[in-house]
């Protein structure tokens, strides 16, 4: 798993608990516009910032309170997307005043953000623009394999094809923005 990432731009595409994604090192500003381009995706769309361990992730936010805390505990890793403040630690690339962050629930994650120098992934779902992300390996590869390296996933394993749930912590009261994989209410 300990690939060396040569294809466009450090980019690639990886399995998570949820669908499929699109990533590369969250530092590499060339990588994320990269992710922009082969997606078609419009550059006002925010990526996603997604790591296995939470203390990667919460140098780019700020305002965690208690109640957050608590939600990051109960539900990570699985499919719960969390909008906070973003700091100034965040990349220049994240024009808006919030950041969404992630921890997935998927057994090789790990390996795939340490592919990366930061250990943390801007990402977003492995799918053109308008279209419906990539359901399996043989789809990623035929859609994307000439594009970006596919990460092979694991044998076994069943994500939910479900998107994560979104809850946004950067206004109160808090706002779930979309009912996903995760049941929560507020």
């Amino acid at each position: 798993m300990k690939d060396t990432l040569i294809m466009h731009n450090n980019v690639f595409g990886f399995e998570t608990d949820t669908v499929w994604g699109i990533g590369c090192d969250a530092e590499d500003a060339n990588g994320v516009s990269a992710i922009y381009d082969i997606k078609g995706r419009d550059k006002d769309k925010p990526l996603i910032l997604m790591s296995y361990n939470i203390d990667y992730l919460l140098k780019y936010v700020e305002g965690v309170d208690d109640f957050a805390q608590n939600v990051m505990q109960k539900y990570w890793p699985g499919g719960l997307t969390l909008i906070f403040k973003k700091s100034k630690l965040c990349p220049s690339y994240m024009k808006l005043d919030t950041v969404a962050l992630r921890i997935p629930n998927h057994p090789l994650f790990k390996d795939v953000c340490e592919m990366t120098k930061n250990k943390v992934l801007a990402t977003t779902s492995l799918n053109y623009s308008g279209e419906a992300p990539c359901e399996n390996y043989k789809e990623a590869l035929e859609k994307f394999g000439n594009i970006c390296k596919i990460i092979k996933p694991m044998e076994g394993f069943k994500k939910q094809n479900i998107p994560s749930t979104i809850i946004d912590f950067s206004t109160k009261p808090y706002k779930i923005l979309r009912q996903g994989s995760i049941k929560i209410e507020l």
